[in-house]
């Protein structure tokens, strides 16, 4: 295996902790990866408005993906590049899910949901980094969609419509869990690892000298794709055993570990 050269984190469940806080351990931890000449970058389900932060507190000049790596985007939050969903499907996918959960929306540099109010839009508030937009009926707004997020607390429910989602439409969207409670639709190349390889060209650092780390179902073509892998010590049994490693959880400052073992070659 090739000598690191970049290190890619997934944010929620991995670099934050469970309260959306940014540890200083973990901090630490990346400006001593960043002075050891080692590069760095974000990837996540995110909006940019919820990454920048993170980005700015450590130092990172970008680029980074967000929303599933289907956008690229600097530091000052100009877009590099972004995949889409199509319209049509866009349209299709929120009458799929219906009524039958919370449906958020993402465009523009917008979040669109139906309610504010909630424990599930508090923590987007922390992760998205603005308010939702409050809207009745989605159906004007299905044009330019970054994301589309089915959102419930009942996992047979999310089973159910992700089942449905692949079924209608294959490979016309990436539809994948970034959280247990949350069930993303984003364009086909909107997916961790095209995203990576994205970064990688980015950055003119191949793939066999990239680092990755994260928990959930969406971190897994990241994984499949680096040269080296950490799934977070509270990650679901089928992420932990698709990485090369396994950290610490995020509360316990799992990437600060990661990087530790990154910077004493083990």
């Amino acid at each position: 295996m090739s000598a690191i050269r970049l290190f890619v984190t997934d944010i929620d469940g991995t670099f934050v902790r469970h309260d959306k806080s940014l540890s200083d351990g973990n901090i630490a931890a990346a400006r001593r990866l960043v002075a050891a000449g080692i590069g760095m970058s974000l990837i996540s389900a995110r909006p940019p408005s919820g990454m920048r932060w993170i980005a700015e507190k450590i130092g990172l000049p970008g680029p980074f993906g967000a929303f599933n790596g289907g956008t690229l985007f600097g530091l000052d939050g100009t877009i590099v590049s972004a995949a889409r969903l199509d319209d049509d499907l866009a349209a299709e996918a929120l009458k799929l899910i219906g009524d039958r959960c919370e449906t958020w929306l993402f465009s523009g540099g917008h979040w669109y949901a139906h309610t504010g109010e909630g424990l599930h839009p508090d923590r987007e508030r922390l992760s998205a980094g603005i308010e939702p937009d409050v809207v009745a009926d989605f159906a004007p707004l299905a044009k330019n969609v970054d994301k589309l997020v089915a959102v419930s607390d009942d996992s047979t429910l999310l089973d159910a419509i992700e089942s449905e989602a692949k079924a209608r439409f294959g490979n016309r969207a990436n539809i994948v869990r970034s959280q247990t409670y949350y069930l993303d639709f984003t364009a086909p190349a909107a997916n961790k690892g095209d995203g990576l390889e994205a970064l990688s060209k980015a950055y003119d650092v191949p793939l066999e000298a990239i680092a990755v780390a994260g928990d959930m179902d969406n971190d897994l073509p990241m994984f499949a794709r680096a040269a080296r892998s950490f799934a977070m010590g509270q990650a679901a049994g089928h992420v932990q055993r698709a990485a090369s490693d396994v950290s610490t959880s995020n509360d316990d400052d799992g990437v600060a570990v990661a990087i530790g073992k990154l910077l004493a070659g083990s």
